[in-house]
């Protein structure tokens, strides 16, 4: 069986290093996948850059302040897709604002997490994230590719 896979969409180095420190450090052992812009994630969700093994994530964390395509438009193009329309995303960014939050939801987000600032709270946020949904949440089978 294959490990689940993470799709990781940060533009920010730090944040992206961050991440997956805290991902190895919770004993997550996910395969993670890392797209620095919304374009990348998009080509690797449904263009050429998947492979031939047409593999889905199991879980897109996505921050919202993108180069190229914000994460909001990313977001769009996951729910208007039959193949990955269900697929679960977390926003996790730095963003406090309102508006994001509020958007977020109505485009279709399964969660919203502001990044903490400090590491070892950082690394709690992510390790409840991977707990719950890669081993306790169910997914639809058209995830399960």
């Amino acid at each position: 069986m294959n490990r689940k896979l993470i799709l990781l969409v940060e533009d920010n180095p730090d944040d992206e290093a961050l991440t997956l420190r805290a991902l190895k450090n919770s004993n997550i052992a996910n395969e993670v996948v890392v797209a620095r812009d919304g374009t990348e994630a998009i080509d690797f969700l449904f263009g050429t850059t998947q492979g031939d093994s047409c593999r889905l994530p199991e879980l897109v964390l996505l921050d919202l302040n993108l180069p190229k395509v914000n994460g909001f438009e990313v977001l769009k193009r996951i729910r208007a897709d039959s193949r990955t329309h269900t697929l679960p995303v977390v926003i996790l960014t730095t963003s406090d604002e309102d508006r994001d939050l509020v958007e977020g939801y109505k485009l279709g987000a399964n969660s919203y997490v502001r990044k903490p600032v400090d590491f070892e709270e950082f690394r709690k946020a992510v390790k409840t994230l991977g707990m719950y949904w890669l081993v306790l949440n169910l997914a639809p089978p058209s995830n399960r590719i």
